[in-house]
């Protein structure tokens, strides 16, 4: 097996595919051959060829920066030798946009079709905390209802409680908004057959403001409470547990019913990335998302300071020139917010990320944006606003996993397909998290927490177009009921992380 993955004819760096020994002589396809200089470990860069001070560095044949050194080639290129530099592709609105081609087959899964006529993967009671304040009385009420007591309601999956740090102590505004946003995103989701939501009394983000019109669509599907009101902490866990109990009742009546795959929203993320999360698991995540769309789904690509460098791909892919013009001013806003507090876009690797051969934004953007596809961007939407168009759609998020899935899941994402080269072990509750490992050594070394080995594709004994079909099949089978590693090892329950905006007074 070849030891080096050259991604595109015009690049001069190569990854290595395996751990490479200094000294080692390698062959490359058009005859030449390089000598290792130093030990290279799986999935970093080698130079392909000598490069001068200040030269554009290219990978997946993109420009992922400039060598701020003179590199010779079979020498490791990372972060000793390789900035940002200046170069930044500019982007084009519309020119490589295809409608899609609906497919010829009919692909189902087995939902829970509600009242107004969305579709839940799960069938949960939420227990949702208005403020802070109220949050430890909704995880009491939540835990009354874990192990054995679930045993009489056999058709939930389960009672959560979702709680955040905000709520009071704000000066309105941006941030006020965005919370009750989310929030009312979570109160309204499918996967919640009801919910329950908890306040104080006397919070800045009031109980009834908060609800205010959810349960039309589906009366008896909201129930809300303070603790003043209830008499103290005692009597509202009390209160509280009488409610849920009544809910779960409700909620028991519901059956799964087969519905088209254009019921399914898949949010996608990647977390604990490496250097080969954009040759396996993201292109073939990104293929399965193309099936998705032909099937008439609908698909959320987020965390803009992870595209940022590779827009350009996304806008040129853009439905419309103003869908193009709202992705753009969407990363000016980051590059912004970014510099105001003293921060820099090449900021995003993390420790993890570098260590896994991931060195600049730019690689770890073009790498990300694998995961959308090749389908036509039909919409930009705000944090946790609801996605309501099909097609690959664009929601501005952070690039901290939690949060960013967070704002998709609040924008109605009924399942996430999270990959992961590191070794993320997120879970989300009440959404169904599957986790596709990038490499097959981390993959057997966690199996217990991962859905997929796309590692094959390194391996080369999977393509990755087979990849995105069984990854496909994974994501209509959870839908169905499949449980998750995430869900088998009961993770979940404490990743509600909202954004953050605006002053706390």
């Amino acid at each position: 097996m070849n030891a080096l993955l050259i991604l595109h004819p015009s690049d001069n760096v190569a990854v290595a595919r395996v751990d490479i020994a200094a000294g080692t002589t390698l062959r490359l396809p058009d005859g030449r051959s390089i000598t290792a200089r130093l030990a290279v470990a799986a999935g970093h860069k080698i130079a392909l060829e000598a490069l001068d001070e200040g030269a554009v560095v290219r990978k997946y044949g993109q420009v992922i920066g400039s060598a701020t050194q003179a590199i010779a080639a079979g020498e490791h290129v990372h972060v000793h030798n390789l900035g940002m530099g200046t170069v930044h592709a500019a982007s084009t609105a519309g020119q490589s946009y295809v409608p899609t081609r609906p497919a010829t087959s009919t692909a189902t899964f087995d939902g829970y079709v509600r009242a107004d006529g969305r579709v839940g993967t799960r069938n949960y009671i939420g227990v949702l905390s208005s403020v802070n304040c109220s949050a430890t009385v909704c995880k009491a009420i939540a835990q009354a209802f874990a192990g054995d007591a679930m045993a009489a309601f056999p058709g939930v999956d389960g009672v959560v409680a979702i709680t955040h740090g905000s709520g009071c102590g704000m000066g309105g505004g941006e941030g006020l908004e965005l919370l009750r946003r989310t929030l009312r995103g979570y109160a309204d989701h499918p996967n919640f057959a009801a919910v329950l939501v908890v306040g104080l009394g006397c919070e800045v983000n009031q109980v009834g403001t908060l609800v205010q019109g959810l349960d039309e669509r589906a009366p008896g599907r909201i129930a809300a409470m303070s603790i003043q009101d209830a008499g103290g902490t005692r009597a509202a866990i009390e209160q509280g547990r009488q409610l849920v109990e009544g809910l779960l009742r409700a909620a028991g009546q519901a059956r799964r019913t087969r519905v088209p795959a254009s019921r399914l929203v898949v949010g996608l993320q990647c977390g604990g990335s490496d250097g080969y999360s954009g040759i396996s698991a993201n292109p073939a995540l990104g293929a399965a998302v193309d099936l998705l769309v032909a099937h008439g789904g609908t698909a959320i690509l987020s965390e803009t300071p992870e595209i940022y460098g590779a827009e350009h791909l996304l806008t040129s892919r853009a439905a419309t020139a103003e869908v193009a013009q709202r992705l753009l001013g969407r990363v000016a806003w980051w590059e912004d917010y970014a510099a105001k507090n003293g921060g820099d876009m090449n900021n995003n690797p993390s420790p993890g990320n570098k260590a896994g051969g991931i060195t600049t934004i730019l690689e770890k953007s073009l790498g990300a944006v694998a995961k959308g596809g090749s389908t036509g961007l039909m919409d930009v939407v705000d944090y946790a606003a609801p996605v309501r168009s099909p097609g690959l759609v664009f929601m501005d998020t952070p690039g901290y996993d939690p949060v960013s899935a967070t704002g998709q899941v609040a924008g109605g994402a009924n399942l996430i397909c999270f990959t992961t080269g590191r070794g993320s072990t997120y879970g989300c509750k009440p959404t169904p998290s599957i986790k596709l490992a990038t490499n097959t050594p981390m993959f057997e070394r966690m199996q217990l927490d991962m859905d997929f080995n796309a590692g094959e594709i390194i391996d080369g004994t999977l393509t990755v177009a087979a990849a995105g079909e069984r990854i496909f099949q994974l994501m209509l089978a959870t839908a169905s009921g499949r449980r998750s590693a995430s869900e088998e090892n009961d993770l979940g329950d404490n990743e509600f992380v909202p954004w953050q905006l605006g002053a706390v007074m």
